[in-house]
């Protein structure tokens, strides 16, 4: 049976390795694009022409470019032009908040604007100062609109973290991979259980967000 490739030696050590690497570049990646997005948002909001064009431009940028090009840029062009060499897990961290980040704040901004105009006249009428606006009328609504939105994009993250594999990075996928390159001879259906094995994986860190987002929907509509 051709899961029985994942107990020989330390295959299964070493995928479980690979998940921890994975894990690493997603979860510090969504920790801070999560906050920088959040202020990003924030900054986005604003009324001055110049803060509005270059907040658009660095979301264009974003998503035009594809990540793939952003990591080989950064991994490739750091190393030519600037004659300094990060390792492939700093370099996916740092373009994965650039894309987080840019994705996060565009993101709040829409949660943020699209709250009704009079509850902001009405709390200014009240007396409130415009942090206290912020604090006690705009934020709570607008993490409940961010919320579904922003654990899709978390998990989008979790998942784009395979491209690490591409400038060298030994996470899950790339283990996997070299687990059935060595093996392709001897168990052809190699494949389809170490790829299953993986999609396993996946699921056991990406369900718990989809869990989590449903719970506060719950909590804030009671």
């Amino acid at each position: 049976m051709g899961l029985t490739i994942l107990f020989e030696g330390n295959n299964f050590e070493r995928l479980l390795g690979g998940l921890l690497v994975t894990a690493e570049i997603a979860f510090i990646s969504v920790f801070f694009a999560g906050i920088l997005g959040v202020i990003l948002g924030m900054i986005m909001t604003s009324k001055n022409i110049l803060i509005q064009a270059v907040c658009r431009f660095y979301l264009e940028v974003v998503r035009i470019i594809p990540l793939l090009v952003l990591l080989f840029i950064t991994y490739f062009g750091m190393a030519k032009w600037l004659n300094l060499h990060l390792s492939g897990v700093v370099v996916c961290i740092m373009v994965f908040v650039f894309w987080g980040t840019a994705e996060m704040g565009d993101l709040v901004r829409g949660a943020l604007t699209s709250i009704e105009k009079h509850q902001v006249e009405s709390a200014y009428a009240l007396g409130l100062t415009r942090l206290q606006t912020f604090v006690y009328i705009l934020l709570p609504q607008s993490l409940k609109r961010v919320t579904p939105g922003a654990i899709n994009l978390f998990t989008r993250m979790i998942k784009t973290s395979s491209l690490a594999m591409l400038i060298g990075v030994l996470e899950v996928i790339k283990i996997g991979q070299q687990i059935i390159e060595t093996s392709l001879f001897t168990e052809p259906s190699a494949a389809l259980w170490i790829y299953g094995v993986i999609f396993v994986l996946y699921f056991i860190i990406c369900y718990p967000l989809s869990l989590a987002a449903r719970k506060l929907e719950q909590r804030w509509e009671n």
